[in-house]
């Protein structure tokens, strides 16, 4: 049995192919039949390139039908597919390609300066471009190949993906997806959420994140149906869109947005049967506020880059507010206290997941492995939560520091290492803030150094946007004399975030 996850999103195909795939912002269509013919292009071209199964790709591009069909194809060619945030900057990309050494790069046009002599550099045999049109050397290239390719037998535990996620080191992780991981959450997810044959979903998230390519994309491929996909979000565009949809996936960030939309009505919602919100926690709040509006209760769930999804508020059934639900099924979740005893019902303690939907550990990081996985087998997610007495799963905050800001993973040390790198700062504390738009922003806490002047605001949220991606750079940055300190001299940024969390 082929094993290989587009082998089974291929099972699952409507009958007729010609019914569409993707529903685009012109209103033009791509069918299932175009994303086969498609994706087979793409998969014997990158096969003629020599790439063999298990060889990694890596790709920086916008969003684009082309980005899912070259998705699908790496699928189909065995290769793994490494999906890289579009605003990631030259030394971000520099550290992902040394680390993962592939042998492709996929990238904007717009990159190609600073990307091809650091892609030959460090070794990779081939740069092709993809821009968000559906233009590029990539789809150039794959014009003239013939539109057949026979879908490469992958087993269960082959690698399908790499992830980078980061830790509070500042040091990147590639967690590594097999096809068996991404095939069982899909599964679960479609039986989950109720998917029927006449769903249509609403596609607004990015391609390279987990709730958009996995979650959303494979639900609609298992279900052979159709998704409305946009390049970005857009509130407007999306609430004229409910009325023709029965699926929305959004971050939190969508539906305060939505919110503020005076349109947004039961009326409206009328042929919507699910909203999922998901990748940041939701304000109990605005869960509240949008049942209010619409009659739906949002539907919440839990999961990380290295498991996805691990538990879900129930498709019928109570959705707690500040809940995440009950594991879903096949997956364990158990929280234990800093002895790795069982806490009791209510109690919080480490968050840790076992199922076939948990990753085998981090790319060439055997030693992190070693730690991050209990003896039984059970991950460690570093994330702090309660489980109720009826099994409902509750986050309270996360062990290692990290931020949530728009659905996007922030870890705190890679912002601190460049604010310590500015003139005049002594040193440096990050901390997320609650933010009713955002979930949680970023926010800097600098030192200055003694007799020195310290960079303004301003100048500082100038410079880091100069290196980093605009998600992780601070949306407030605020001088102090002293950061506060325990006993053993660590920074209590607990403090932190409770001084600065008002509008600042």
């Amino acid at each position: 049995m082929n094993e290989n996850l587009y082998a089974l999103f291929e099972s699952r195909f409507p009958a007729d192919r010609g019914e569409p795939l993707l529903i685009l912002d012109s209103g033009a269509t791509l069918s299932y039949a175009d994303a086969e013919a498609a994706s087979a292009r793409y998969a014997a071209l990158l096969a003629g390139l020599g790439l063999a199964p298990g060889d990694r790709i890596a790709v920086q591009v916008e969003k684009s039908p082309e980005a899912l069909i070259l998705y699908l194809a790496c699928l189909r060619a065995g290769l793994a597919y490494l999906p890289l945030n579009s605003a990631y900057q030259e030394s971000e990309i520099g550290y992902f390609l040394e680390n993962a050494e592939p042998r492709v790069v996929v990238a904007q046009p717009r990159s190609m300066a600073w990307l091809e002599p650091l892609a030959s550099r460090l070794g990779v045999d081939h740069v092709l471009t993809l821009d968000e049109e559906g233009g590029g050397t990539l789809p150039t290239a794959a014009r003239g190949v013939p539109a057949k390719f026979e879908t490469v037998a992958r087993a269960g535990d082959d690698l399908a993906a790499i992830l980078y996620t980061s830790g509070t080191t500042g040091r990147s992780k590639g967690a590594m997806i097999s096809h068996r991981n991404l095939a069982s959450n899909a599964q679960v997810l479609h039986r989950a959420w109720g998917f029927r044959p006449d769903d249509v979903l609403i596609h607004m998230l990015p391609l390279f994140h987990v709730h958009g390519l996995f979650v959303a994309c494979h639900c609609v491929l298992l279900n052979g149906s159709p998704m409305r996909f946009h390049a970005k979000f857009d509130a407007a565009r999306a609430l004229a869109e409910l009325a023709s949809s029965t699926v929305f996936m959004g971050v939190p960030t969508f539906y305060t947005r939505l919110l503020a939309e005076p349109g947004l009505t039961r009326a409206a919602c009328a042929r919507m049967r699910l909203f999922v919100s998901g990748s940041a926690p939701l304000l109990a709040e605005t869960h509240a506020q949008f049942e209010a509006r619409t009659g739906h209760r949002i539907l919440e769930r839990y999961g990380m880059t290295e498991t996805g999804m691990l538990t879900s508020n129930p498709l019928e059934g109570d959705r707690r507010p500040g809940s995440v639900g009950p594991a879903l099924a096949g997956t364990q979740v158990r929280v234990v206290d800093d002895d790795g005893s069982a806490c009791a019902p209510g109690a919080i303690g480490h968050v840790q997941v076992r199922g076939a939907n948990v990753f085998s550990g981090y790319w060439r990081m055997p030693e992190k492995n070693r730690e991050e996985f209990t003896p039984d087998g059970f991950f460690r997610t570093g994330d702090m939560g309660s489980l109720a007495a009826d099994g409902y799963l509750s986050i309270v905050g996360r062990s290692k520091d990290l931020i949530i800001t728009g659905g996007y993973n922030v870890y705190p040390k890679e912002i601190e290492l460049a604010l310590d790198e500015l003139p005049g700062v002594r040193e440096s504390a990050v901390v997320g803030v609650p933010h009713p738009d955002f979930g949680e922003a970023v926010t800097a806490v600098l030192v200055p150094k003694p007799g020195e002047k310290a960079p303004t605001e301003a100048e500082v949220i100038a410079a880091l946007k100069a290196k980093l991606a605009n998600f992780k750079v601070p949306k407030r940055v605020y001088i102090v004399e002293d950061l506060p300190r325990n006993t053993m001299g660590k920074v209590q940024k607990n403090l932190l975030r409770e001084r600065f969390q008002g509008p600042g």
